[in-house]
């Protein structure tokens, strides 16, 4: 078979598996995001509304208030700053990958199709990364079900660094955090052995003659070992380190105390809550309401601005490469 035919069946491959996937979307599940927005959003209106009745003000009054005491320009500085550097070491995530698990790309070439898809990370970031590997089959005619199988790998590691990190932060923390942060013992060592279970499984000690693991979905899994897990924690990492400080900085200039230290679990946590698809990152909003309790308005105007900011900026650098990605692909 030429390599002109072996990439229109990859690419087949990935067109199936797109289609497969739009049919068995289902209506349910846009229905439980939309009811998670709409509870979100009637939680956060009574507590504002509550906070404004408190300073005897209406409603927007108080929010243009809340709005107004912000220190718009260096916040805007620091934010354009994290987002760039959140690019450069998101983008080094996905190229060390894609390295270690499938094939050789250099960093520069995975540059214009991690900016791009962050585009369409604005509505969901999962669909941008199947965006990345639709991508990397067409130009670098890579099977696109091993591409696949590498997302899910990075999915698989953020869920699991995340949950390093706020273990990390009730450890040195967790006595001044809220009371459900207490079952973060629990969690992290149930994790911990999941992942023990896990890796077993993948390099065939566990269950040897089960079939699972050969499916190709699962190919960056069956390549994994324990040091690509460790390696990725070690370069996501600095993202996170960089987040703590960028978002202590950025709650000051809304006028809300916080330590580097009470950051630490929180983070971890409601960067969970903005990867649920829900409009204007309303989970995300909700949490940090919930976590500073007395800065409702604080909070709810940092939570947007904060979360949407970075996924438009995000946006923007991806339009800046965008033309860029095209040439790649369509050449």
């Amino acid at each position: 078979m030429s390599d002109h035919d072996t990439a229109e069946a990859n690419t087949g491959e990935v067109e199936q598996e797109n289609s497969a996937a739009k049919k068995k979307q289902s209506p349910l599940g846009r229905l439980i995001f939309l009811l998670i927005t709409g509870v979100c959003f009637v939680y956060l209106y009574f507590r504002l509304n509550g906070a404004a009745a408190r300073e005897g003000l209406p409603l927007t009054e108080y929010m243009t208030q809340v709005f107004a005491n912000v220190a718009w320009g260096p916040w805007l500085a620091l934010m354009m700053a994290y987002s760039l550097f959140y690019f450069l070491i998101d983008t080094l995530v996905v190229t060390r990958a894609l390295n270690w698990l499938l094939a050789d790309i250099k960093y520069k070439d995975i540059l214009p199709i991690r900016a791009s898809a962050y585009i369409i990370s604005i509505f969901n970031e999962q669909i941008g990364k199947g965006a990345m590997a639709y991508y990397l089959n067409k130009r670098d005619q890579i099977p696109g079900w091993e591409v696949g199988s590498v997302m899910l790998f990075i999915m698989f590691c953020e869920i699991f660094y995340l949950l390093v990190w706020a273990t990390v932060g009730y450890i040195f923390g967790g006595g001044g955090l809220p009371e459900v942060f207490q079952i973060m013992p629990v969690i992290s060592i149930g994790a911990t052995v999941f992942l023990i279970l896990w890796l077993l499984y993948f390099n065939g000690t566990l269950l040897p003659n089960n079939q699972l693991r050969e499916r190709r979905i699962l190919h960056g899994f069956r390549r994994a070992k324990l040091w690509h897990y460790g390696a990725f924690f070690l370069l996501r990492s600095p993202a996170l380190l960089a987040a703590i400080v960028v978002y202590t900085t950025a709650l000051n200039l809304f006028g809300v105390e916080a330590s580097f230290l009470t950051l630490l679990p929180y983070l971890p946590v409601i960067f969970f809550a903005a990867a649920v698809p829900t409009p204007m990152r309303a989970a995300a909003i909700t949490f940090w309401v919930i976590l500073f309790p007395e800065n409702e308005g604080q909070m709810a105007a940092f939570g947007f601005v904060q979360h949407n900011f970075f996924i438009l900026f995000n946006a923007i650098i991806g339009l800046i490469f965008w033309r860029r990605a095209q040439r790649d692909l369509f050449a």
